[in-house]
């Protein structure tokens, strides 16, 4: 009887979570429920499966409502009745218009009005709807006579009183207001809650017909639906056994290009795949894929294909990947096994230039009604919570920021905020809004409103309302277009090369990267900036620590900095067994069968997967469940502890050793999330190495290609630095040189406009345009007679130096482009066939200091670049130890000057600690470590150089100084302010660091992990 639920997917309306609704009912012995949302159907699926296990029937539905008036609402009779809805609500988003007040003339929809909003004449699948409290003008005549087109609808959206009061908190949120403007007719109505059946009933015993209406609704609404079948696209031609030909055709082509006509075990593998692949129905989503790649290769785009499609030795012959399976040992039921109970997808990567092309080709080739992002839920995070919260009580933004940043524990204590936290919490995980999944397509081969409504996002492609959890639940396999500056790092390096050297470099051709001498010695000593992934500082510790010199140990090393084998303890084993390897045993014998090439240590997913199998016995089943906890996929913790049961089960009917099972399967559980497979990690490092060899070879090319793709761990700041020290000499923007983005001329780079932090981007990319249609500028006044610029943009352009090319210092330029922009006519510029010779000011020859240009580096672009920091420091010292002599000063202190890169937080059981990433004077990187107790003397204080002392403690080859003591040191005045002004120590405070945060709690120290070196025994 209950036709009108709301769950919390009625975004800042409903109260009740999916699962809450559902047991709720139970208790209530509601027999059969519609879950009715507003305008949208993102929890009908969920709903559908809860309910058939309590064995309620479920009923599905929109509540249709403009600006929050409800206008009526919709039930499914079966599966067309909700693509209806679907289509209306679709149209409804698309065009951004308000839905008809009369709802529409559906075919397998009943339509409930409710008694407020009731038109004068109801077809024969509309109702009325009337709660308990409307039965009294039951006894007026004119609403008497409609009784036969009543039905009962108590509607549901909140539990308790307290829920009352979360639920106008959301109301307030959503409509941006503080609570006491709060409306009647914003909020619900107190009785729409759920109560006994029974009791409900009672309230309708005088109107048996309102009863028996109702439940012919019930009755007649039949939604089914199989969760089972696939709901992608069927077929790339036109039927199964048309797509295996071309399917194996291409394969056995792209088999005989990589691996040559003689190749048994390629051969063997190719007929084994596609043997599963037929037997699955899988063939037309690969075909899929290798036709969007095959478009994206015709474009003459990059592309990485990743994750565990990489396994499949058809996904490399048909291109889509770029890794061997037959060369790493990469198993394809990792991918693809007939005990999956889910579908896989390919993860590929493209340059975040070009992303937008494939997906335009996507949505056009495959139908914009059968293609739609996968949508995702936005819930209530920490901050954001306690803001919104705090707004609705009307607490002003400073108190709101306080609340924001600081945990709980530092809030200010009265019975506001104590409220504010009480329905702050309540808060924690339900949604907020829906958004785009940052990849996931699907290709669907009916329509897509078939099963959901579509939103628009400012984006431009259309999103459905479920996530992807409930896409893979109904039948769909996503398609994972993804895009990431590494490969426009790549891309723009190979453009590069070929206009500033005219050298053709085939970057997709991985041999000559890969295990390419120069690059592994360059890879081992972790001289890696601005190569994807291998850059960060904890990254290039690890080279350094595993000398990791070769291809296969990068794979590794890839996967071992996660932080499920980081928390293990697995990354310390690692490096340890890695740097001496005689000085272990393996756990058993397993191990060594199975993990030889790591050590015995588990490192990637599979590693996980062949432990739980091989060692502790487990079904295949059961590893696809740990497989799919370690992907982040699995949402059930019920089945992960029904593996674990199993796995020490199985483990004692073995005759294993309690304790080795016990610390395996704690190995096991600190993967799940936070791992990589061998695929994945594979990937990775073949485009570390397509990186490196560009870097190592073309480094002015490839660290301007960084420069400008943003986006690497780093400032741009650091990468500029990187470029001097691989040769470069490096230039502001100038009017004449420079383009929007960085630009290089044979060994000289030049920055581009977009580095000005105050120019606008329209003004830069017109400057650009205009040079490239009339040519070069000739003086400061033919920029102004073209260019429609004023005084305060000008002035940034003189201040960075981007008219040197003139001779004239940036005072006298100043003063010319004032006299000049006084008495300038808009109208009067044009370029003219005969320009006026330009006038000549005799000006008064005015002292610049050398080092103001540095200062008005630092103002426009946050760092200089015509001196070093170091340059601008008061004291000449530099430090007594330079970084490349650290590893010589083993337990010894020692005293350095050096400029702050970076720092990141790590908790630690002993309070929060940071590690430091600096230059010296020489331009050398080194690291250092900050605990606690010496964080509270000795804090940061910002960008900046320090002197720093320390100890120097080397870890297998990798230096690093724990600082006991340190401090920042003062730059000169700036010479651009007189001697009293208070300005000549502010500029200074604009050089930035790079900090992040770590959200987590601590690791285990290592005392604490105990990892066994040697067998253990089996004690009896």
């Amino acid at each position: 009887m209950y036709l009108n639920c709301h769950s919390f997917h009625s975004l800042r309306y409903g109260t009740i979570p999916l699962e809450d609704l559902v047991t709720q009912a139970v208790g209530c012995s509601v027999t059969a429920m519609a879950l009715t949302d507003i305008n949208t159907v993102t929890g009908i699926y969920d709903f559908i499966k809860a309910c058939k296990e309590v064995t309620i029937k479920p009923l599905v539905g929109i509540d249709f409502r403009n600006n929050g008036k409800q206008l009526y609402i919709g039930l499914a009779r079966n599966r067309n009745g909700i693509a209806e809805m679907n289509r209306l609500v679709t149209k409804h988003n698309f065009e951004n218009t308000l839905l008809p007040e009369v709802a529409p003339n559906f075919e397998n929809v009943f339509v409930i009005y409710p008694f407020d909003n009731v038109p004068e004449e109801l077809k024969e699948y509309e109702f009325i709807g009337i709660c308990a409290e409307q039965l009294p003008k039951l006894y007026n005549y004119v609403w008497k006579r409609r009784i036969p087109k009543m039905v009962v609808l108590q509607s549901v959206t909140y539990r308790t009183k307290k829920e009352f009061n979360l639920h106008k908190i959301l109301r307030a949120i959503d409509l941006n207001i503080i609570g006491s403007k709060l409306r009647d007719t914003d909020y619900c109505k107190v009785s729409e809650v759920m109560i006994p059946i029974n009791k409900l009933m009672e309230r309708f015993i005088d109107f048996p017909q309102i009863i028996q209406n109702t439940q012919t609704i019930i009755t007649a609404c039949n939604f089914e639906y199989d969760f089972y079948t696939p709901k992608n696209k069927k077929h790339y031609t036109t039927n199964k056994h048309d797509d295996i030909d071309l399917l194996t055709k291409l394969a056995y082509e792209g088999m005989i290009r990589r691996y040559g006509e003689h190749n048994t075990d390629a051969k063997a593998r190719v007929e084994k795949e596609l043997k599963v692949i037929n037997d699955l129905e899988f063939s037309g989503y690969f075909l899929i894929t290798w036709d969007i790649v095959q478009y994206s290769m015709s474009q003459g785009f990059l592309h990485i294909g990743r994750g565990s499609g990489a396994n499949s030795i058809i996904a490399y012959c048909l291109d889509i990947t770029n890794i061997c399976p037959l060369e790493l040992d990469l198993y394809f039921e990792r991918f693809l096994n007939v005990n999956r109970k889910t579908p896989p997808d390919f993860d590929i990567d493209w340059s975040w230039r070009e992303r937008d092309t494939i997906l335009e080709y996507i949505f056009n080739k495959y139908g914009r009604d059968h293609v739609a992002f996968c949508g995702t839920n936005v819930e209530f995070k920490y901050r954001s919570i306690f803001r919104e919260v705090g707004k609705v009580f009307g607490l002003p933004k400073e108190e709101l920021d306080q609340l924001a940043k600081n945990p709980i524990v530092k809030h200010y204590k009265n019975e506001v905020v104590k409220m504010v936290q009480e329905y702050g919490m309540m808060l924690e995980k339900y949604p907020n809004q829906r958004s785009m999944h940052s990849c996931g397509i699907i290709i669907s081969e009916e329509p897509i409103t078939n099963f959901t409504a579509l939103e628009m996002p400012p984006k431009g492609f259309p999103i459905v309302q479920f996530d992807m959890h409930v896409a893979e639940d109904i039948g769909f396999d996503k398609f994972d277009i993804l895009s990431q500056r590494g490969i426009g790092h790549i891309d723009d390096t190979v453009k590069l090369i070929r206009e500033n050297q005219g050298i053709e470099v085939d970057i997709r051709d991985t041999s000559i990267s890969k295990n390419e001498q120069t690059c592994n010695n360059l890879l081992s000593q972790g001289k890696t900036i601005g190569c994807f992934y291998i850059e960060s500082p904890a990254m290039r510790g690890l080279l350094r620590r595993l000398k990791c010199d070769n291809y296969k140990v990068l794979v590794a090393a890839s996967s071992i900095i996660r932080p499920g084998v980081a928390q293990s303890g697995m990354m310390k084993e690692y490096i340890f067994r890695h740097n001496f390897p005689d000085r272990f045993e393996y756990f058993h014998d397993v191990f060594k069968e199975q993990l030889g090439e790591t050590y015995g240590i588990m490192v990637y997913q599979e590693d996980v997967i062949k432990i739980a199998l091989h060692y502790g016995g487990l079904p295949a089943a059961d590893g696809d469940i740990l497989r799919r906890a370690m992907s982040g996929k699995g949402r059930s913790k019920a089945a992960l502890q029904k593996v674990k049961d199993n796995f020490f089960d199985s483990c004692a009917k073995q005759g294993h050793p309690v304790q080795l099972s016990q610390e395996i399967y704690r190995q096991i559980e600190s993967f799940a999330g936070y791992s990589f497979c061998k695929a994945h990690s594979a990937s990775y490092a073949v485009e570390s190495y397509q990186s490196l060899y560009l870097k190592t070879y073309y480094p002015i090319e490839f660290m301007t290609a960084v420069i400008n793709n943003f986006g690497g761990f780093y400032r741009t700041e650091v990468y500029i630095h990187e470029a001097k020290m691989s040769g470069a000499k490096i230039h502001n923007p100038c009017v004449n040189k420079s383009d929007y983005q960085t630009k290089v001329y044979g060994k000289n780079i030049y920055l581009g406009f977009q580095h000005l932090k105050s120019l606008e981007s329209k003004m830069a990319e017109l400057v650009v345009k205009e040079r490239q249609e009339n040519g070069l500028f000739i003086s400061l006044e033919d920029f102004i007679n073209r260019i429609p610029i004023g005084i305060e943009a000008i002035q940034i352009l003189i201040f960075i130096g981007a008219f040197r090319f003139t001779g004239k210092p940036k005072n006298e330029l100043l003063i010319i482009a004032r006299l000049i922009l006084i008495n300038f006519k808009p109208e009067n510029r044009n370029l003219m066939l005969l320009q006026e010779p330009v006038k000549e000011y005799k000006l008064p020859v005015l002292e610049r200091s050398p080092f103001e240009d540095a200062f008005d580096e630092i103002e426009l672009l946050d760092f200089p670049v015509s001196v070093t920091p170091f340059n601008l420091l008061q004291t000449k010292y530099r430090g007594d130890v330079m970084a490349n002599d650290l590893t010589k000063h083993h337990k010894k202190t020692v005293k350095m000057l050096a400029y702050l890169i970076s720092r990141k937080h790590v908790p630690t059981k002993r309070g929060d600690m940071y590690f430091g990433t600096w230059i010296d004077a020489q331009g050398e990187f080194f690291d250092t470590a900050h605990f606690a107790d010496c964080l509270q003397k000795y804090p940061f204080k910002g960008g900046g150089c320090y002197l720093l002392l320390g100890q120097v403690e080397v870890d297998y080859h990798f230096p690093t100084i724990t600082i006991s003591k340190m401090e920042k040191m003062p730059f000169i005045p700036d010479p651009r302010y007189s001697a009293t002004d208070e300005k000549r120590f502010q500029t200074q405070h604009q050089i930035r660091e790079d900090v992040s945060m770590t959200h987590r709690a601590p690791y285990p120290q290592e005392h604490e992990i105990n990892l066994p070196r040697q067998k253990m025994q089996n004690i009896q």
